[in-house]
């Protein structure tokens, strides 16, 4: 293991190595039973003689913090050291750098309570797929040999706008599947949909242009458009998504979650569908369309994506694997009228260059040789069940406590609450005593924009088992009154 150590002048060399390893050792950075950089290395490095680093050695061994073993080297000692200390802050005391204001109000979203693992008895998170029931026996196969060729050096950088075998799978996939029209050229892959609508952004907006978006919506959403400076405006929805007449006429792009709606869940009408491309139409501006998880449907008729309505090139696709397949796959994609394709290449391209691309070449196999398809339906069954389960159960034994929101596709259903979790502070009590004993789950004023959003709660079904959803419901929501 290479260790920095920075001889100044020419006195105490040996006391200099020795204090610099002692602090690498108190701030964790050398742990227990790492091994020192050979005495012959180090004085090479160094430009000193072996002798040198062999006393500060003998010093640590001395006083407890290495251990010396014949024929093999020096290491951290395992046992006995001192307590550690924390590493010293550069310019601690200076003034320091600040981010921009806008930060301290975006930061929440990315904080680690936020975004790290829960350890829960109930999983009824939203946005999250049953991660052990993905066929990791299919996919490494797939990775390996990609990864394989990437050591061979027959990989170099990809292209910003993806693997072309991936964008021809998914330009298949979406047009068979969800009736998109595009072909390969259309598409661009990107790091999740978060980078997506950073892109859309940086290609659209100016300071000061204005975003419209669902309320209540999806909050992460906003985060991209406010970081560039555009101003969010939540637009109202009712049972048919969106209202198109209630959108400020200065807005340049309009954010929807159609298929879906996130998070009550209901489907944009067609009529409402139609109205807002004519009113993108008139006034010139954008529609991202997320269609976040719209592979699992359990009754009724596909929703036809705006893309594939749009006549006059104002809709951007975006899609995602991260509902379908894991999280941290990290691939997304987007699919932009052709006027946009040169900005939103470069603009890949100065964010992170392109998305990993062994893992994109491995997407592709998998989408071609059908294990994408095959996994699909097999967690369309599995997640109709669940959505059963949850549906019937908030209906039947909890109808007193949760009126569910009609839905029929997705990984989360939205139930408002009443009689006594009618009231927004005994909700939030409850969800708290709720996550206190085991469940995770999130009020609807928690996954919304709108934190004076009408009671709820939002039930994640993608990473509980059929089994556990009643009990984690009775958690949550309380025992129900007899009949």
């Amino acid at each position: 293991m290479d260790v920095y150590v920075r001889l100044d002048g020419q006195s105490d060399l040996s006391g200099q190595i020795y204090r610099q390893l002692r602090t690498a050792i108190h701030d964790g950075l050398l742990r227990p039973g790492d091994p020192l950089p050979a005495t012959r290395e180090l004085s090479r490095r160094l430009a000193v003689a072996r002798n040198t680093v062999g006393v500060a050695y003998e010093r640590l061994v001395a006083e407890g913090y290495a251990d010396s073993r014949v024929g093999s080297g020096t290491y951290v000692r395992t046992a006995g050291l001192p307590a550690r200390e924390a590493a010293a802050a550069t310019n601690a005391t200076g003034p320091g750098l600040r981010p921009r204001a806008l930060w301290a109000g975006l930061s929440p979203w990315a904080a680690p309570e936020a975004t790290g693992p829960v350890a829960a008895a109930y999983d009824f998170r939203v946005g999250l797929p049953d991660a052990r029931l993905f066929p990791y026996d299919a996919w490494r196969p797939l990775i390996t040999r990609e990864l394989r060729l990437s050591g061979a050096g027959t990989v170099g950088y990809g292209d910003p706008a993806g693997h072309a075998g991936l964008r021809a799978s998914l330009a298949r996939h979406i047009g068979l599947s969800r009736g998109v029209r595009a072909g390969p050229d259309d598409l661009l892959v990107t790091t999740g949909t978060q980078q997506a609508l950073d892109l859309i952004g940086r290609v659209l907006l100016e300071p000061g242009d204005r975003v419209a978006v669902e309320e209540p919506g999806y909050p992460p959403a906003r985060l991209p458009f406010l970081a560039q400076g555009a101003v969010v405006t939540g637009v109202a929805v009712d049972a048919e998504g969106l209202l198109v007449d209630a959108i400020p006429p200065d807005t340049r792009a309009v954010y929807v979650t159609p298929a879906h709606q996130f998070p009550l869940g209901m489907p944009m009408s067609l009529r409402r569908r139609t109205a807002l491309l004519r009113w993108a139409w008139r006034h010139g501006a954008a529609v991202i369309e997320d269609d976040y998880d719209s592979e699992f449907r359990f009754g009724g008729r596909p929703v036809e994506t705006l893309q594939g309505l749009d006549r006059g090139g104002h809709v951007i696709y975006v899609g995602s694997f991260s509902k379908v397949m894991m999280p941290s796959l990290r691939v997304g994609f987007l699919v932009a009228p052709a006027a946009l394709r040169t900005a939103l290449r470069t603009a890949k391209y100065a964010a992170d260059w392109h998305t990993a691309v062994a893992t994109q070449a491995a997407l592709a196999r998998f989408v071609d040789d059908g294990l994408f398809a095959r996994h699909i339906r097999r967690m369309q069954h599995t997640y109709a069940a669940r959505h059963q389960v949850v549906v019937g159960a908030l209906t039947g034994r909890f109808a007193d406590l949760a009126e569910p929101v009609p839905s029929a596709a997705g990984l989360h259903v939205t139930a408002f609450t009443r009689g006594p979790l009618a009231d927004p502070g005994a909700l939030a009590a409850r969800a708290r005593g709720a996550r206190a004993s085991g469940v995770a789950v999130h009020t609807l004023a928690e996954v919304a924009a709108d934190r004076s959003a009408r009671p709820g709660l939002v039930f994640g079904y993608g990473s509980i088992s059929a089994r556990d959803i009643e009990p984690g419901l009775q958690r949550t929501l309380g025992e129900p009154r007899e009949p």
